[in-house]
């Protein structure tokens, strides 16, 4: 067996060890129904009896076990899996006809309107081909027509079309609106009672977390704030910041709420410094970073920069949320299996929470979720623009500028969970403490982790 293959048999077999329990636990119930978790790790289960060796500590018997009383749709998508995983083994050892042809049978088992598996190995598929063709042209094995393109996903986010459509998604998706909330209630816990606010904003985008803030400070309890007032730091999409200004600027008019706001763009992030934030004294300044930091992880010098310039302003709080996956390691078949279960969760919930006709799912997946599995599947070093690293290693990260982690205290996470119980779906979500930050998942598989900072 070649280092590649150890290596994709290795991971899953360490995952399986801990998970299969969990998976067989009713063994008598019939057709089950899985969870797109449950049914990743079963085509990971057939992938690595198909590939191992009898030497294998975890028995056939028991993975035997884990297809019994599976429906016929329940054993086409576990197949389904294993056809992507096995594509993936033959990429990696260079066989790139081989990979091609297993691609080929996703394509005719999967689709971008069928179940939650059959949509993720939609994407995955069009993610590997793309791989196919960077590694065959590297080696000189391809020249005809290039299938690279460029995903700019600030751009997508902001731009009108996923605007919409990435609202609705936060309205009906129980952990993201769950994030947001107790996202504000960490600035709260900081910022409250003070006569003036001021949050500086590491993205914007459309606004919602400034709704919420807004309406959290103009309902303390016998206290009346004067000012709230909102710097929005990016480096680029002025025009669209400023109509989601204006929005901000309307809803606090109707709340009768003194705010103001003010854009701070930088054609570089190296060209950001404290003086463009014209700071007061009389204000207690937070920090609100919401997937704010990720595309700076390949631009070191760039992100350095940045916490520099955020500590020099000695912000009470600094709330940052962030995807809780490792979807930054340069292993491409550890990256691969990692995403595919991240986002095997969030079509899981996209299915659980919307309509599968849902114009607004659809174009999130094809637009966001699609151009996102491809970057982290088929592109390497500079050119990867999505990377995702685990609180674990924020937390190093942020050690080497003072930052001291807060505890989140039991109000913010009854307020995550208080939110995700207003939705059908929202008994799916789940949380869990990583130390003192907050991890939000679903059905156990993390999604987004929120932790709370300041600086010494």
């Amino acid at each position: 067996m070649s280092p590649i293959e150890i290596n994709v048999v290795c991971f899953f077999s360490c995952l399986l060890f801990v998970h299969t329990s969990s998976i067989m636990e009713k063994p008598n119930e019939i057709y089950k129904k899985l969870s797109t978790d449950e049914v990743i790790r079963l085509g990971g289960e057939r992938f690595i009896q198909s590939r191992s060796s009898t030497s294998m500590s975890i028995s056939s018997h028991a993975y035997m076990d884990s297809f019994s009383g599976l429906s016929d749709q329940q054993l086409k998508d576990v197949q389904l899996i294993e056809i992507l995983l096995l594509s993936s083994e033959k990429l990696t050892q260079q066989q790139f006809e081989k990979s091609s042809t297993l691609l080929d049978w996703c394509d005719e088992l999967s689709s971008s309107l069928g179940n939650p598996i059959q949509r993720v190995v939609y994407y995955f598929s069009k993610a590997l081909r793309a791989k196919i063709d960077k590694e065959a042209r590297r080696m000189g094995l391809f020249t005809g027509p290039t299938m690279d393109h460029v995903f700019d996903m600030e751009g997508t986010i902001m731009s009108t079309t996923s605007t919409r459509s990435l609202i609705s998604i936060y309205q009906k998706l129980p952990f993201y609106q769950a994030g947001r909330f107790s996202g504000v209630a960490a600035l709260m816990d900081q910022l409250s009672r003070s006569k003036r606010v001021h949050v500086i904003d590491l993205s914007i985008r459309h606004g919602i977390q400034i709704l919420i803030l807004m309406q959290s400070l103009a309902s303390q309890h016998g206290f009346r704030i004067k000012h709230l007032r909102v710097t929005a730091v990016g480096t680029g999409f002025e025009e669209k910041i400023k109509q989601t200004g204006d929005r901000l600027k309307s809803f606090a008019e109707s709340m009768y709420l003194s705010f103001s706001f003010s854009i701070v763009i930088v054609e570089d992030m190296l060209d950001f410094n404290k003086d463009l934030l014209k700071l007061d004294p009389r204000e207690a300044l937070g920090v609100y970073s919401a997937y704010g930091l990720y595309s700076l992880i390949a631009q070191q010098d760039r992100l350095e920069s940045l916490m520099k310039v955020i500590k020099s302003t000695k912000p009470r709080v600094m709330v940052v949320c962030e995807v809780a996956a490792n979807l930054n390691s340069p292993n491409f078949v550890n990256r691969l299996i990692e995403a595919l279960f991240h986002f095997g969760a969030v079509f899981d919930a996209l299915e659980e929470c919307m309509d599968r006709e849902d114009e607004n799912r659809g174009v999130t997946e094809s637009m966001y979720l699609g151009e996102a599995i491809r970057s982290i599947v088929a592109t390497e070093g500079a050119e990867r623009a999505i990377r995702h690293v685990s609180i674990d290693v924020w937390r190093k990260f942020f050690a080497r500028f003072g930052m001291r982690e807060i505890g989140l205290g039991m109000s913010t996470l009854y307020q995550a969970k208080l939110v995700a119980g207003k939705f059908s779906c929202g008994s799916s979500c789940t949380f869990d403490m990583d130390g003192k930050s907050i991890v939000i998942g679903w059905k156990g598989t993390p999604i987004e982790c929120l932790s709370a900072w300041k600086f010494a």
